[in-house]
């Protein structure tokens, strides 16, 4: 999860578990560190082979854009294959399209409301308990 908001990231991972998704969530609050993570040391991707992946992806974030972080993964030959989820209050079709365009595997605006928001994240847990993630190559 990539998110720099404190309280959105504890409520998305609050929801996910009332899902019964219990796997592990790794929060990122910036794209460096999380790029760090995806690509590793040497920036290749490789040491996420084997490893299976979902990234929940805020488009604003302190240090770089959520599209630039996007392009990076799609382009990756490791990596290419990971969902992402884009997880962000931006709402413009413009934005979403091009988040599509970039590779991007979902698009989910986060509700402004407390309530609104939770059902979102509790509905996007309960598609990811059914939905099959690819094992990167």
């Amino acid at each position: 999860m990539i998110e720099d908001d404190e309280g959105h990231a504890r409520l998305i991972e609050k929801n996910i578990r009332r899902a019964a998704i219990n796997n592990d969530i790794l929060a990122f609050v910036d794209g460096a560190s999380a790029l760090k993570f995806l690509l590793g040391e040497d920036g290749s991707g490789k040491v996420n082979i084997g490893r299976q992946l979902l990234v929940l992806l805020d488009l604003n974030l302190p240090d770089m854009s959520g599209m630039d972080i996007l392009g990076r993964i799609k382009t990756n030959e490791h990596l290419k294959c990971v969902p992402v989820v884009v997880l962000t209050t931006t709402d413009d079709a413009v934005e979403i399209r091009r988040c599509y365009d970039h590779g991007a595997n979902f698009y989910v605006t986060k509700p402004v409301s407390y309530e609104g928001f939770a059902n979102a994240i509790r509905q996007l847990g309960l598609f990811f308990s059914v939905v099959q993630i690819p094992e990167t190559t």
